[in-house]
């Protein structure tokens, strides 16, 4: 069964043209073949005429008078005579009729002079055969070659008559995952226009359906932030307090559960703050990448020191971007922060900001194990923490980072940095780039500070 349109309608057209040729064909070819037999009996009856008052000795091929037809005008005499073909075809009646003379089938026309001599106008059937069956079909080559004509035109109209459904679909397929920006009617056939209609019916419900997950996660670790952050300081009240060494032992684990969910519910607003942010360059304010780079670095560099990990940057440029500071600090601080729960103890973060090929370049490369193969194309998933998970992570960083990257129109990527003796992750951000800030670059070698 053909699941496609476009195979529908080129099997069904199909089918009718060929069908109506061969229908067409068919009729065209016994038209043609009668109309030539017609001819033939024509041109008998045209050289009776001329041998009407002419008498002429014996049977004589008349060959001048159309090339290999093949044509005998026959003296039959007044009585019957001569050999037994002519003496049979004497017997027959004047007119066009069919008869056997010299062992084959023949169309003769038989007439009788004022003076009562007869003749016959002769021509075998065979011959009158094969010239019909000829003309015939040359009748047939225009209706053979248009046959094919028309499937290519056909196929060329199907095409085309189809190219804004591909086109809808290109679309369709380009579009980023959170874009439900209605499609438009205009340029569109009319046949379409229930199907798109449909479609933005559907994309309006899921935004709102997205739009309410969204208020639904914000809301919810809006609300638990609160209790959380007083069991926090509860908890921290019993460092103070004497306690036997099982009980501070449980209540170290508690404060760092109660930790590790509050960075989950950070996690949880940001990422709903960031989905809530509409797409599109020409609403955002202008902020200088290396500044929040250099302040971000600053906020982390005394946990990089308690870990023993160099912390630094290997090259920076002052550089303008459409975004909030806010934007680029989140950005910035999963980046390093992922790279700090994975960077061993002596290993090192490198940090570069310059410009690439028009973009501005954010490039976060440590020395930790890197990610495994087959995690790679799930990393920016949420919740999503790797096969081989570190720390208290949420597997909510690198999912922020893609959507802020991807709401500022950028792009990101992930690699694994090997080598002799050496491994790594190699996280690079792209951004459209506006133009050098005001402030007065700091570059460097390596500057361990901001």
């Amino acid at each position: 069964m053909i699941r496609s349109l476009r195979g529908r309608l080129f099997v069904g057209l199909t089918a009718i043209i060929l069908l109506t040729g061969a229908t067409g064909s068919m009729l065209a070819y016994r038209w043609a073949f009668g109309e030539a037999i017609e001819l033939q009996d024509s041109i008998l009856i045209q050289l009776a005429s001329l041998a009407q008052n002419a008498s002429f000795s014996g049977g004589q091929p008349l060959h001048g008078v159309e090339e290999d037809t093949e044509v005998w005008l026959i003296e039959l005499g007044k009585t019957p005579r001569g050999l037994a073909d002519d003496r049979q075809l004497f017997a027959l009646q004047d007119g066009l009729q069919v008869a056997t003379w010299k062992n084959q089938p023949v169309r003769v026309l038989l007439r009788t002079r004022p003076d009562g001599s007869r003749f016959a106008v002769a021509q075998p059937t065979a011959v009158r055969d094969e010239t019909a069956r000829d003309v015939a079909f040359r009748t047939l080559l225009p209706i053979a070659a248009l046959i094919p004509c028309l499937m290519v035109v056909i196929t060329l109209v199907i095409a085309y008559s189809l190219r804004p459904m591909v086109r809808l679909a290109g679309d369709l397929d380009a579009r980023r995952a959170d874009d439900m920006t209605p499609l438009p009617l205009s340029g569109t056939p009319s046949e379409l226009h229930p199907f798109i209609t449909s479609i933005n019916g559907l994309f309006k419900r899921m935004r709102l359906l997205m739009d309410q997950q969204r208020r639904f996660v914000a809301d919810a670790a809006h609300e638990l932030r609160t209790p959380i952050t007083a069991l926090s300081l509860q908890a921290e009240n019993l460092d103070s307090v004497a306690l036997p060494k099982r009980a501070r032992e449980r209540v170290t684990a508690l404060k760092q559960g109660m930790h590790r969910t509050k960075h989950l519910l950070e996690q949880l607003l940001a990422l709903a703050r960031h989905e809530a942010v509409p797409s599109g360059l020409a609403e955002k304010p202008l902020a200088a990448l290396d500044h929040v780079a250099k302040e971000v670095v600053a906020d982390l560099l005394p946990e990089a020191t308690d870990r023993g990990i160099d912390l630094g940057f290997a090259l920076v440029e002052p550089l303008t971007v459409h975004s909030e500071p806010a934007m680029l600090a989140a950005i910035i601080r999963n980046l390093l922060d992922n790279a700090l729960r994975f960077t061993p103890r002596g290993g090192t973060i490198d940090i570069g900001v310059y410009r690439q090929d028009g973009m501005a370049i954010l490039q976060v490369e440590d020395t930790g194990p890197g990610i495994a193969c087959d995690d790679m194309d799930k990393i920016f998933e949420p919740f999503f923490r790797g096969s081989r998970p570190e720390g208290e992570g949420t597997g909510l960083g690198l999912s922020i980072v893609k959507r802020i990257v991807d709401n500022l129109g950028g792009r990101i990527a992930l690699e694994n940095v090997g080598g002799a003796g050496r491994s790594g992750l190699r996280a690079m951000v792209r951004l459209p780039i506006v133009g050098d800030p005001a402030a007065s670059p700091g570059e460097g070698a390596r500057e361990e500070e901001p």
